[in-house]
């Protein structure tokens, strides 16, 4: 299944250093340690100062990785594995687990539109590629039983 895998996402904080050479840095690293992996790292501290030139609209900066992640477009990909300094792994899931482990693909209001999130579903083909994903429509969240987005 590795294949179906585009790249791993990879959130920090680093307020101490917003520059875009920063997350090349953290990619350099990760695929020295790692080689073979596609890496995406972002700093959580600096999306809001690409976010309006890539989506259109301003944001207030992020005051955590976990707050980052909170924003992240599904709420069953709002999930990330947090390595902390004890060398521990925790989950972080501000949106919980319930659509992760249910495969239920349904948009986290906290940041993306409506629109943007119908363009991602269709874009990225997750009807097609997951077909027992059960994706929900937005205009169909508050009714039982919600039809699949294509």
């Amino acid at each position: 299944m590795p294949e179906r895998v585009k790249d791993v996402d990879v959130a920090f904080f680093d307020p101490q250093d917003l520059r875009p050479e920063r997350d090349q840095a953290v990619e350099d690293e990760l695929a020295r340690r790692l080689p073979g992996v596609r890496w995406d790292a972002k700093n959580q501290a600096a999306v809001h100062l690409w976010y309006e030139r890539r989506f259109g609209f301003p944001v207030q900066p992020l005051r955590s990785t976990a707050d980052g992640v909170a924003t992240w477009p599904e709420t069953a990909t709002a999930v990330a594995l947090q390595l902390r300094h004890d060398g521990r792994l925790a989950i972080l899931a501000p949106c919980g687990l319930s659509d992760l482990l249910n495969g239920v693909c349904r948009r986290n209001p906290r940041r993306v539109s409506v629109q943007e999130y119908r363009r991602r579903v269709h874009a990225k083909g997750i009807a097609q590629r997951w077909p027992h994903v059960r994706v929900i429509d937005p205009d169909d969240e508050a009714a039982p039983g919600s039809r699949h987005l294509a």
